[in-house]
Formats: C-alpha cells, structure tokens, sequence
C-alpha cells in the first residue's frame, strides 16, 4: 500500500502458509496486483523494504523468506499465455538486489504466473481488496500444463547449486501434472515417494526432510545420486505431460 498507493488492487496470500502446510523452509508467498506498471522507482522503494524485511536465512525466526510477485491487471485478465509478471522478488534474487541489477526489477513475461494464479485462486486468501476470484480468470488446463513443464529446464540446470528445492519443484510438477491442480511441497514428495523407483527415493526424501526441518542441509553422502534421480522425476513428468490437457481446472 504504501509504494502503490491507489493503485494497489488486490494483494494475496498463496503457497504453503495459505494452504496450511507452513514448514520450516517455507517461503511467505504473496501476489499483488497493480491497476498499472510500477515505475522504476516505485520498484526501487519496494526492493529496499523487502530487504529488509524477508529473512535471508530460513532459520531466522520469526522472520522468513518473502516471495512477492506483482502483476498489471490489464495483463492478467483477460487471461492470455503466457501472463506477464510486472515486478517479482525472492531469495534468489537477493544478491542481485543488493547490486543495484536493475534488470532483476524489469517486466517480463513468465509463466510461471500461471502457476502463482491458479495457487492465489485455489487458496482464496485475501490480504487487500476483493476476492481473488473477482481480480483473476480461471487459468485453462492447457495452460497450466504448459506453464509447468516450462519450468522443467531451468530447475534441472540449477540443480547443484539448489538441490533441495529442484527435487522437490520436479515432484511438484509431477503431481501437479498428474492431479491437474497444485500441491505444496511436501505433500507432492510424499506422493512421489510412493511411486518412484526405490534407487531414487534417497534423495527426494532427504530433501522433503530437509523442507520439513526434519535434517540439515548436507548433500555429500548423495552427491553420485542427485543426477540420476533428477532424471527419473524428469523422465515420469515427460509420461505425465502427455495425459489429457483437456477441462478446466
């Protein structure tokens, strides 16, 4: 409210604390939408708050990691694919921010939006403004499907240096493939450990552990075993994906 102004329409809380499964690496996701572009220095104002306000390290309780997404509401409705995202931060970006990188601040299409309205839609937890089914359209089940195999190459190219949320991103999309709507994390590795094959189970379940903070981070006793099972979860996605892309979500 305070860098938007009037011009905030809508903010809303979606991923794992709206849907009641909060765990101990969980992010704080929230998407807000804007009845127009932000201006470069609006965007500024913003990254110099979250700054300080998202947590860099996870265990820094009570704070936590902020993702916050905003998008144009002239850009999401009507729904086209693939959406466009207006301003986005996370912890990924941190080091980027702290630079002064301007390009992380610039608009862009994503799909990944996709993904973040069909969460805020399925949540239906409202921070600021109307509810979210009056601000958003219903993404099509093509699009969704689309939008979650998009993601697929870049996870698997991150893999070494951001093992525990690849794995469990990629048993993400497989559920969500599977189930047509979205999963937090750890529910979709439970799922996933049911079917993937026993030689790869290893390293997704030390990641939902991780997630859960049930472990510590620490990776070298499976370090030969990562690659593989990024393949078997790539592998069962691409038998996923060629399923029925048919109905609504």
């Amino acid at each position: 409210r305070s860098v938007l102004g009037e011009h905030l329409v809508g903010a809303y809380l979606h991923g794992s604390a709206a849907l009641g499964r909060l765990r101990q690496q969980s992010d704080i996701d929230v998407l807000a939408v804007s009845a127009r572009t932000m201006t470069d220095h609006q965007r500024k104002r913003l990254v110099d708050r979250l700054l300080g306000v998202s947590a860099g390290d996870p265990a820094a309780a009570p704070l936590r990691p902020v993702e916050l997404t905003v998008v144009v509401a002239t850009e999401i409705r009507p729904w086209i694919y693939p959406p466009t995202l207006d301003f986005q931060y996370g912890e990924w970006l941190r080091e980027r921010f702290e630079r002064g990188d301007a390009a992380a601040r610039h608009s862009r299409a994503d799909p990944d939006v996709t993904l973040l309205v069909t969460m805020t839609l399925l949540a239906d937890v409202t921070l600021a403004g109307p509810p979210a089914a009056d601000v958003f359209d219903p993404v099509p089940r093509e699009d969704f499907r689309k939008a979650l195999v998009a993601e697929v190459e870049g996870l698997v190219r991150n893999v070494d240096p951001d093992t525990r949320n690849v794995v469990l991103t990629l048993a993400r999309v497989w559920r969500s493939l599977d189930s047509a709507t979205v999963h937090t994390k750890d529910a979709a590795a439970e799922w996933a450990l049911e079917r993937l094959p026993l030689q790869h189970q290893a390293v997704l379940a030390r990641a939902r552990d991780i997630y859960v903070g049930a472990e510590e981070e620490r990776w070298d006793d499976l370090r030969d075993r990562i690659r593989p099972s990024v393949e078997a979860l790539v592998a069962e996605i691409e038998a996923a994906r060629s399923g029925d892309p048919e109905g609504p979500l």
